[in-house]
C-alpha cells in the first residue's frame, strides 16, 4: 500500500517542517509514503471563502486518482483513538488497498465536490488547528499507528 498526504500549499514554519521530516523519515520503515503539495492559490484576498474552497477543490479533485481511497482530514470527520486509527489502516491493508490518500484542505475546508468524492472523513480533535499544524499532527499519528500495528513501544496505553 502507498499512502499519499495531499496538501494545499507548502509548510511555512521551519519547526513544522523539521517535525514533519522526522516522522516522514520514520514512516519509510513501514510503508511507501509520499507528500504531494498543491500550489497555493494566488490573490485569495479577492476571493470569497466559497470561491477559495471551489478553486482549491478543483485542484484537489485533479490530483485524486480513481483508485485512491480518499480520507479528508476534516473537523467534522469521525473521531478515532490512535489504536482505532491503527486498526483502520490495518483493515485497508488487509483488503488489499493499493493507494490511500489523506487530504488537508485550506483554511475554509473543502468544496462540496471534494466531500462528495471522498470515501471517509477523519477528525484529529474536537479542537480546531491551523491547516499547517495538522500536517505535523497527522504525520506523527500515522507513524504512531504503524508502531502500534508492529507492537513497538512508542505508544503507551
Amino acid at each position: 500500500m502507498e499512502i499519499t498526504f495531499l496538501l494545499n500549499g507548502k509548510t511555512t514554519d521551519a519547526y513544522l517542517k523539521e517535525g514533519i521530516a522526522l516522522y516522514e523519515k520514520r514512516l519509510a520503515h513501514y510503508v511507501r509514503y509520499r507528500t504531494e503539495v498543491l500550489p497555493e492559490l494566488k490573490n485569495t484576498k479577492a476571493l470569497t471563502p466559497d470561491q477559495q474552497k471551489q478553486a482549491e477543490g478543483a485542484r484537489i479533485l485533479a490530483a485524486m486518482a480513481k483508485a485512491d481511497y480518499t480520507v479528508l482530514l476534516d473537523e467534522r470527520g469521525e473521531r478515532r483513538t490512535s489504536v482505532q486509527f491503527a486498526e483502520f489502516l490495518q483493515r485497508q491493508m488487509n483488503r488489499g488497498l493499493r493507494s490511500l490518500l489523506f487530504v488537508v484542505g485550506g483554511p475554509y475546508g473543502f468544496s462540496a465536490d471534494v466531500y462528495q468524492r471522498a470515501h471517509a472523513r477523519l477528525s484529529l480533535s474536537d479542537m480546531t488547528f491551523s491547516h499547517q499544524m495538522i500536517r505535523l499532527f497527522f504525520t506523527e499519528q500515522l507513524y504512531r499507528a504503524f508502531t502500534i500495528l508492529k507492537g513497538e513501544p512508542y505508544h503507551n496505553e
